[in-house]
């Protein structure tokens, strides 16, 4: 792709501009009316964007310090599902309270003893009638103590290979026999969470796609995560970006110490390199094209960046940065300090956060471990690590016979 985008004066720059003039506090559901929360969708939920114009209204909206609502795991994986393989009834039901984020989703998909193998899932959903009982448990779920859907993998047939009978579900969060209990990290917050399923009742119109052919909108649901983490922002593609934190420390003096400096710089690199590999992705997803390893690539670069990036704020903080919470990110400084970042507010706020936090970015959305295996198979072209029918290593299925 051409990463030239368009001048400051280009008709459709402007265009975007204007209705940010004319709306200089827009609410979630005049940007999803617009269709600036998810552009490249068909109208009337998007603008049918081509992946100039996508970057162009993402660029304006930055400038004028607009966000969409939200709702990462309903505008980015499963607005995109329901929009492919999602019944009419479907999309008209959900995909607008998606993008107005009036609805907030989760995804259903990590279980306790399934590991990183998430084939190997054991929720059952067993067909009565017009309904699916379900009933199992998941894990590590973002954000579903406060979700009113979510999007659920269910295993509807036990007799075949374990990549198949596997289905796609809408739960609503509300339904009888729902059990959301949080797990608290060292954040102090409870984001994670753990659900059980007690003969929980979802109809039969909530399936997404074809009965026990889940699994592969599994897939296309992993590779849009993987997208999705791998935004801008440093945290899972959320929060400061690495330019924030480099101007917030420029502004407070800059950096004096030459190994400090080394590092800002060869994160300034690493994140522009981030940058445009994002722009290829991004570009072909807007072109309908699916997600191939190269969102696997970026995202097991991006997820070492943040880690070391969040490392590094609280290396520039100085001694300041001992003192945890938001009051070491500071940058209050004491004699003999390298640096004195004189900055207060928000974004010490979110580094402080993100220091305890980023040690999971290397873990959710598939691990830094899946993610260079997914590279290793599908770009290097390195033999399979585990033969997923038989479910052998590849030195067994390979060894020779007598």
């Amino acid at each position: 792709m051409d990463f030239a985008l368009p001048e400051d004066d280009d008709p459709r720059r402007l265009a975007v501009r204007r209705f940010f003039e004319e709306h200089p506090r827009p609410s979630p559901a005049q940007i999803a009316a617009a269709g600036y929360a998810a552009p490249h969708w068909p109208r009337p939920w998007g603008l049918d964007a081509d992946p100039l114009d996508q970057l162009i209204i993402d660029e304006e909206m930055r400038a004028a310090h607009v966000t969409s609502a939200a709702n990462p795991i309903g505008i980015g994986w499963a607005g995109p599902l329901i929009l492919r393989h999602g019944t009419d009834e479907q999309r008209a039901r959900y995909l607008m309270p998606i993008l107005t984020g009036d609805e907030i989703w989760c995804q259903l998909f990590s279980e306790p003893d399934a590991g990183s193998d998430l084939a190997n899932l054991a929720t059952s959903a067993a067909e009565d009638g017009d309904v699916y009982v379900v009933n199992g448990s998941k894990i590590w779920t973002t954000g579903a103590h406060a979700s009113r859907f979510g999007i659920l993998l269910a295993r509807t047939a036990t007799d075949v290979p374990k990549h198949q009978g596997v289905t796609y579900f809408i739960c609503p969060m509300d339904l009888p026999g729902v059990t959301v209990r949080p797990i608290r990290d060292m954040t102090g917050l409870g984001s994670f969470n753990q659900v059980f399923f007690d003969d929980v009742r979802i109809p039969a119109a909530n399936v997404v796609g074809e009965v026990n052919r889940g699994w592969a909108l599994a897939k296309l649901t992993l590779t849009n995560e993987r997208v999705s983490l791998s935004g801008s922002g440093v945290i899972w593609g959320m929060g400061p970006t690495t330019g924030d934190v480099i101007e917030m420390w420029r502004d407070g003096g800059g950096v004096v110490d030459p190994v400090l400096r080394q590092r800002v710089a060869a994160a300034y690199v690493e994140a522009e390199i981030l940058r445009l590999i994002r722009l290829r992705t991004v570009s072909a997803a807007v072109r309908g094209e699916p997600p191939g390893p190269e969102a696997s690539v970026r995202k097991a670069l991006a997820d070492d960046h943040g880690r070391r990036l969040m490392n590094l704020a609280k290396d520039l903080a100085g001694t300041a940065g001992v003192l945890g919470g938001a009051q070491g990110m500071l940058g209050v400084t004491t004699p003999g300090d390298s640096l004195v970042p004189a900055q207060t507010g928000e974004l010490a706020e979110v580094l402080a956060f993100g220091f305890l936090f980023s040690p999971a970015v290397t873990i959710g959305g598939g691990t830094a471990q899946i993610q260079r295996n997914i590279i290793a198979e599908r770009v290097l072209g390195l033999p399979r690590d585990v033969d997923a029918e038989a479910g052998t290593t590849w030195a067994e299925a390979h060894r020779p016979r007598p």
